[in-house]
């Protein structure tokens, strides 16, 4: 899976896929998008844009972390900036990244790197190889299940036990079919989130 620490939709498909894991015979890699990337050149409301000047920190702290630790490191880091980000509401300020790098058992030094553009063609890299898997008309997430990727699922509230197991296996349905490109409806609603749950 790609994805963004600041995306509410991608952190709901981690949380399922996640859950997958629990009751199907899977396990969730983990990879890098940016929403600063993916938007940089797109015609978006300037209040947005704003919102994305932030949203290079935490991208960069992850493949710094990935870098210097491994790619294994990135699903507890996830998790703990995730939890900080959407259930805890706190943001993702260079003290709230440092906290959540020392959860997820990584040097809180790690926080150094939001503010480096060191790591940028990284962070690049990384989301392009995610985007080189859909296309350029979709966001985050993404996830790549056998030799197929799509966006999304963007589902709220991540389903949980045997209803994961079942959205999982629509997906493995839809991978298999050739041809099959999307399904899509517009959203009417927020993202729901599940009380916080270490995992």
């Amino acid at each position: 899976m790609w994805f963004d620490p600041l995306c509410p939709w991608a952190w709901l498909t981690s949380r399922w896929l996640l859950e997958v894991e629990q009751v199907r015979n899977t396990k969730t890699r983990w990879h890098v998008m940016s929403l600063a990337v993916l938007n940089e050149d797109k015609d978006i409301p300037d209040e947005y844009r704003e919102k994305l000047k932030d949203a290079w920190g935490p991208v960069r702290v992850c493949i710094a972390a990935a870098q210097q630790h491994g790619d294994e490191v990135l699903g507890p880091l996830y998790t703990a900036l995730g939890n900080r980000a959407h259930y805890e509401k706190r943001g993702l300020t260079p003290e709230v990244i440092a906290e959540a790098l020392t959860e997820a058992g990584l040097p809180a030094s790690l926080a150094e790197a939001a503010t480096s553009a060191e790591y940028d063609d990284a962070v690049r890299k990384s989301h392009q190889e995610g985007i080189d898997l859909v296309g350029q008309e979709v966001g985050t997430p993404v996830i790549k299940v056998g030799d197929s990727a799509f966006f999304g699922p963007v589902v709220t509230p991540a389903p949980k036990g045997d209803a994961a197991g079942r959205l999982w296996d629509g997906v493995l349905l839809v991978a298999g079919t050739d041809g099959f490109y999307e399904l899509k409806r517009t959203r009417d609603r927020e993202p729901i989130f599940w009380v916080r749950k270490d995992v």
